[in-house]
């Protein structure tokens, strides 16, 4: 009995990940046919975007400032106070700010798109839209794909920017070292290849924010316990895909030999 149960979930995982496949594919081919639903992508963009820059500053300058504070105990020791923002930086650009970023987004939005879909579906809107010759892959997914595309890189940078920001206010504060002193060390510290690494990783990020939480919105059943249900489960499965994505992608730089 446990082996036909163990059977079964097997066969329900690897039939979520044909269909979450089939949703990307279909969300990117709707690029290159009309219709498009640019204001959608717009107001999307807004929504997703514009609407998580707080947290995401916030979260990118406390995090720039206690990795500052951590490392500075560290440096002290060994009288390397002057790397301080050779490490906040190479932190930050090349795995803290895409992560941390896309984490914060996933939270903020990968619920309300789940939350919002999933209510449309249970109301039967999603029904009447089919019945209106309206797609809704075309017009609730791809607009939402399109808009965490452009706008997670864009929040990444900005985090990026804060967290060494943070740092160079714990540098100054904490370290007494000079502004100088410190952007110097940052700057000269990032190579081409870590801006690539840390500015590459949001697209990828960005297809798991903005679809997983279609997904589960799609596949919502039960009515408004199902959309609670879904909600929570997109909030989980973002996170701890965006954690493995990262580790395996890492992994693929290093192996290729990029840095």
């Amino acid at each position: 009995m446990n082996g036909i149960s163990l059977d079964n979930f097997f066969k329900r995982k690897v039939l979520a990940v044909q269909e979450f496949t089939e949703l990307l594919l279909n969300s990117l081919g709707h690029l290159f046919t009309a219709p498009r639903y640019l204001i959608d992508t717009l107001i999307q963009m807004d929504v997703i975007g514009f609407g998580s820059l707080p947290i995401v500053l916030l979260t990118g300058f406390f995090t720039g400032g206690v990795l500052a504070l951590q490392t500075y105990r560290t440096l002290s020791t060994f009288g390397e106070t002057g790397l301080l923002g050779q490490v906040v930086a190479l932190s930050m650009v090349r795995e803290l700010g895409p992560v941390l970023t896309a984490l914060m987004v996933a939270g903020r939005n990968s619920s309300g798109i789940a939350s919002e879909i999933g209510s449309m579906l249970v109301s039967e809107q999603i029904d009447a839209m089919r019945a209106l010759g309206t797609d809704p892959l075309r017009k609730l997914v791809s607009p939402r794909l399109y808009a965490a595309l452009i706008t997670l890189p864009l929040l990444t940078v900005l985090s990026d920017l804060f967290g060494m920001l943070g740092g160079a206010v714990v540098s100054m504060s904490t370290a007494r070292l000079s502004s100088a002193e410190y952007w110097n060390s940052a700057l000269q510290a990032l190579h081409s290849e870590d801006i690539v690494q840390g500015l590459t990783k949001p697209f990828f990020f960005a297809v798991i924010v903005a679809l997983v939480g279609c997904y589960f919105g799609l596949h919502t059943k039960g009515g408004t316990e199902g959309v609670g249900r879904s909600t929570t489960q997109a909030v989980v499965a973002s996170c701890v895909l965006i954690l493995v994505l990262d580790f395996f992608y890492t992994k693929f730089l290093i192996a290729i030999g990029f840095f």
